[in-house]
């Protein structure tokens, strides 16, 4: 049990909020459009997700106990083989569903684990640059969503393709990829923000090691940044109500504005990592876990 609890804290277990609540949005609107959903590729997805984003907490973790003073939860040696392990395991899953499915989902899934892998290591890590808020609310927010609806929805539905020996087209069916756009923004914003918030209670320790992130480069706009992200959640919803995209139940998300406003403010007096970072959490939850039900709602409306 005590090796449960060192790997679960090494992978950082309660951190999995946003690979999981963006998953579950997905399922809430494939349920609320009445589309079946392919249970095999689905939990394959879900397994090959949910295991890299380990991955990518465990290299992270790795790589920033060499400059800081934090202390891995096994030897060295040890935490690599963990790495290496969640690693092939979760890229084997990944191919087992490209072959299954399409080369879509192979280039899709390889640049998540690019993205993964180089997000702490080679010689400029994601997360050492300013657009770690922005790779992070892509690939949580826009991938995962975009690959599950991809697996789910009938063929040809966002894209199609053909290639031959002299010629390859691809389309993208711009209405049906604008939804997903749409749909992405709340989980875009919402992990974004989470990253953008801990750069910012981190921004005099990161100094200190040459990590040069958003805020650093940008100073207290990040903080209007924040709170302005949060707002471009509300204004999506009401666009995705207006295009029908979703149900005009969805606008009584508009309710958790009033305490996610409060937790902005409160982060706005004082950017603290042990006190106010977790508002930044706190408005992800709120945010994504009544999305999620009202999005699921709307499907027992129609």
């Amino acid at each position: 049990m005590a090796l449960v609890k060192r790997f679960l804290k090494y992978v950082e277990i309660t951190t999995k909020i946003t690979s999981i609540f963006a998953f579950l949005m997905t399922l809430a609107y494939l349920f609320s459009i009445g589309q079946k959903i392919n249970v095999e590729r689905t939990f394959i997805f879900f397994a090959a997700m949910f295991l890299f984003d380990l991955t990518t907490t465990a290299i992270n973790n790795y790589v920033d106990t060499k400059t800081n003073d934090q202390v891995l939860q096994f030897r060295r040696s040890i935490s690599l083989v963990v790495i290496m392990v969640l690693l092939l395991v979760s890229a084997a899953l990944g191919l087992y569903l490209a072959y299954i499915t399409d080369v879509v989902v192979l280039i899709l899934g390889g640049l998540c684990f690019l993205c993964g892998v180089f997000y702490s290591y080679g010689p400029l890590p994601i997360s050492r640059q300013p657009l770690g808020e922005f790779f992070s609310g892509l690939f949580y927010g826009l991938l995962i969503p975009f690959i599950l609806l991809y697996i789910n929805m009938p063929k040809s539905t966002y894209l199609s393709y053909s290639f031959s020996p002299q010629t390859l087209t691809f389309s993208v069916h711009i209405l049906p990829v604008i939804s997903v756009l749409f749909l992405s923004v709340a989980p875009f914003c919402a992990t974004a923000n989470i990253m953008l918030a801990n750069n910012i209670c981190d921004l005099e320790k990161d100094i200190a090691v040459k990590r040069h992130t958003l805020p650093y480069y940008i100073g207290k706009k990040a903080l209007y940044l924040f709170a302005g992200l949060y707002y471009l959640i509300y204004l999506s919803v009401i666009a995705m109500v207006l295009l029908r995209i979703l149900s005009p139940i969805c606008l009584l998300l508009l309710l958790t504005l009033i305490p996610v406003q409060k937790n902005i403010n409160v982060f706005f007096k004082k950017q603290e990592k042990s006190s106010t970072f977790i508002v930044a959490v706190k408005n992800y939850v709120m945010i994504m876990a009544v999305f999620c039900f009202l999005i699921f709602v709307s499907g027992f409306l129609k």
